[in-house]
């Protein structure tokens, strides 16, 4: 994150994915990998970034406390508050190339500077600065550094990211055995994403995770060989979970689902699975009263499907992502509005036969809509839109990404949406200048994509320095974005960051 008080701009964002590689640990888990939670903002273009800096909610109002990073060294006497005395070394945490690090126990410098490096209290404070990419470097540096920082407050939000390999240690005689978990447990990680595990190995996770049977509540399975066997254990052994994700998963059933689905579970996301059809959505809708939020994306889902959903479910959903789901046409989406009336987040992104008439649909029935993503359905034109701003009224969000039948006038009907933040438009092509100067009046947008528009110019686009309160411009490969307006950019619109 940037910090406005001293004029930064905005470093780029995580990587598209939300990885970031943990350094090597003793333990053997040391390229694992840890995830944020869900994005921020969805369907954002980001570029490989330097580690960015995590600022604690308690602190980003702060404007008395300097902001520290890998690569600006911080005095804890000023952070403690207390002067430091002349000559006084700071405590840096990134030193010149080929210089040795000293250990806090024998930092230079007067007594007060060494009790202050390892004094709890001021590292509490000091570590919430830190990505958690840091905080894997930092709690190398010594073991009062690490007890701090393996509190499980400093990893909330956070999944840790294990791939097979990294499951197991090579013993001399050539025998595997399950790493220990036990770092793991002590930062009281409550989700795992497990990538190309086999039955076996979820079975070795159980038994070796000390917090698997109730403290783990969220758990990811991808690319891996789960069988509907495994799937079952899996379910029945960790009681605690609630978020279920299955992703290129080829080897369990629409059976396993049966067999295997709990109704403590109210989150669910099942991608790329070739098994996995008709029955089941039947199997999600019958055994998962509880359901708030289904992501979903199955080449084999037809309209039938949508009408399984249970009354129970239709009170309790509110978020429902199909993607790609091709055979769903305006039929499915009729089904779906009647049995998930309370939705405030949809996606229909790929359904490439939903047409203007199935939008018709979702604005008449869905008014409480918050989010709704129309992204890559080619069958979309301006009356589309024209719906969406009639009855929509409390939209926040609207993802229009290859949208290519959308054009200036769908835009002039947008204009009028005042509670809409956030925008997408990418590869649009037959959006024009005419149509960005109705989007000059929408004050409460904050986030506005046009990567990929063709035909927008650098007169038209230079026109959106009128969007004061805009925080995020992407223009990537727009071919009237040029060096010069985004210099201009920098001079009106400073506290918006434009990818380029």
């Amino acid at each position: 994150m940037s910090n406005p008080r001293n004029g930064d701009t905005k470093p780029p964002c995580l990587p598209r994915n939300g990885l970031v590689k943990i350094p090597t640990q003793p333990n053997g888990l040391g390229s694992a990998s840890i995830t944020k939670g869900t994005p921020a903002v969805k369907n954002r273009l980001c570029q490989p970034s330097s580690v960015p800096a995590i600022l604690s909610p308690a602190l980003a109002h702060r404007s008395d406390l300097p902001i520290p990073s890998l690569a600006s060294p911080l005095s804890l006497a000023a952070l403690a508050g207390v002067s430091s005395p002349p000559g006084a070394s700071l405590v840096g945490l990134n030193t010149s190339e080929g210089s040795e690090q000293p250990s806090p126990e024998r930092l230079p410098g007067s007594p007060s500077e060494r009790q202050l490096a390892v004094d709890e209290k001021i590292l509490n404070r000091l570590f919430w600065y830190f990505s958690a990419c840091e905080k894997c470097v930092l709690a190398q540096v010594c073991k009062a550094w690490r007890r701090v920082l393996y509190q499980p407050k400093f990893w909330v939000g956070l999944t840790p990211v294990l791939h097979t390999k990294e499951l197991y240690n090579v013993l001399p005689g050539g025998e595997k055995e399950f790493v220990s978990l036990q770092g793991f447990a002590v930062r009281g990680f409550e989700g795992f994403c497990l990538v190309g595990v086999s039955d076996l190995d979820i079975c070795e996770f159980i038994d070796n995770y000390p917090l698997s049977k109730k403290g783990v509540k969220s758990m990811s399975l991808k690319r891996s060989t789960i069988t509907d066997a495994g799937l079952e254990v899996m379910l029945e052994q960790m009681q605690g979970v609630v978020r279920l994700e299955l992703s290129g998963c080829n080897d369990f059933t629409e059976a396993g689902l049966w067999s295997s689905l709990n109704a403590r579970i109210t989150a669910l996301s099942v991608s790329d699975c070739i098994n996995v059809a008709d029955d089941a959505i039947a199997a999600i809708s019958q055994l998962l009263p509880n359901l708030t939020e289904l992501n979903l994306q199955a080449y084999h889902v037809t309209d039938t499907a949508l009408a399984y959903f249970t009354a129970k479910q239709g009170y309790t959903t509110h978020t429902l992502r199909l993607n790609s789901c091709w055979e769903i046409t305006n039929h499915g989406v009729v089904n779906m509005v009647h049995s998930l009336p309370n939705l405030s987040v949809l996606s229909l992104s790929g359904c490439s036969k939903v047409t203007d008439d199935g939008v018709e649909l979702v604005a008449e029935n869905l008014r409480k809509l918050r989010s709704l993503d129309l992204s890559w359905c080619p069958r979309i034109t301006d009356m589309a839109l024209e719906y969406i701003a009639c009855d929509l009224h409390k939209l926040e969000e609207l993802v229009l990404d290859r949208c290519v039948r959308i054009t200036d006038t769908g835009l002039s009907y947008l204009s009028t949406m005042s509670s809409l933040r956030s925008l997408y438009l990418r590869w649009c092509c037959q959006v024009q200048d005419f149509g960005l100067k109705h989007l000059l009046s929408m004050g409460s947008l904050r986030l506005l994509s046009l990567a990929g528009c063709p035909l927008l110019t650098t007169t038209g686009l230079s026109g959106l320095v009128q969007l004061q309160e805009l925080e995020e411009l992407e223009l990537t490969n727009c071919p009237g974005a040029t060096p010069e307006l985004f210099k201009y950019f920098s001079q009106h619109l400073p506290c918006c960051m434009v990818i380029e």
